[in-house]
């Protein structure tokens, strides 16, 4: 575990075989269907700096940090933008096209208003900055988690561990006793190697079956009885 995680005593598991202590949840193209929009910006700040983004580019930015793909898009076009300013630029028009509010993803809210009707502990862990989950909690509820890890509040965000690990440590819970829902392979690594059971709902970019991780279609196959199912005593 890296410095700056907290480490916290872990409660026991619930009885009666339920080992499941806590559920994590990414949030764009897993709760609320905004990678496009993410990509979409990103097209239209590059077209602006008179570049065009080849489709090829999407699948290798989607669900990272904003640092890591603007990188990767300065280098891959050669635009003439500094990190700095192009991550500021991306952020401040993704907000703007998200102002009116967000679409969710199918099932996303039956699912959150039955984990809160349990009172199981849920954790937003998102590589997007504190002031772009804040406006999308807007729309997917604030009081629907219990807390909630921004991208720009780790010095390292997915596909490192650190995300995961700092929820399940301020949740007081121990990380093989979480599930995590993710839509991207970036995701999906950050969370299997903090040692959490995984579900994968792609989005963009097939993810296969593995270890550890089960694959659905859509999050309306996602419910708590399921979630129970993958994490054993």
């Amino acid at each position: 575990m890296t410095s700056g995680i907290p480490t916290v005593a872990t409660r026991p598991a619930a009885g009666g075989g339920d080992a499941l202590e806590a559920v994590l949840l990414d949030m764009d193209g897993t709760l609320v269907d905004t990678e496009g929009f993410w990509w979409d910006v990103e097209v239209a700040v590059f077209a602006e700096l008179g570049h065009q983004l080849l489709e090829e580019y999407r699948e290798i930015v989607v669900g990272g940090p904003m640092t890591r793909s603007a990188a990767f898009l300065i280098k891959a076009t050669g635009a003439k933008i500094a990190l700095a300013e192009l991550t500021a630029l991306l952020n401040t028009r993704f907000a703007e096209m998200i102002g009116s509010g967000v679409p969710l993803m199918p099932g996303a809210k039956r699912l959150l208003t039955e984990l809160a009707a349990h009172d199981v502990p849920t954790a937003l862990v998102s590589a997007s900055h504190r002031h772009i989950i804040d406006r999308v909690l807007r729309t997917l509820g604030p009081e629907h988690f219990t807390l909630t890890v921004a991208g720009d509040e780790m010095e390292r965000t997915k596909p490192h561990p650190d995300p995961y690990l700092l929820a399940a440590a301020r949740l007081g819970v121990a990380p093989e006793r979480c599930a995590v829902v993710e839509d991207t392979m970036t995701g999906v690594t950050a969370a299997e190697a903090a040692g959490c059971r995984v579900v994968a709902v792609p989005s963009v970019g097939a993810i296969p079956p593995a270890a550890g991780r089960t694959v659905v279609r859509s999050l309306e196959e996602v419910d708590l009885r399921f979630l129970r199912s993958l994490v054993k005593a």
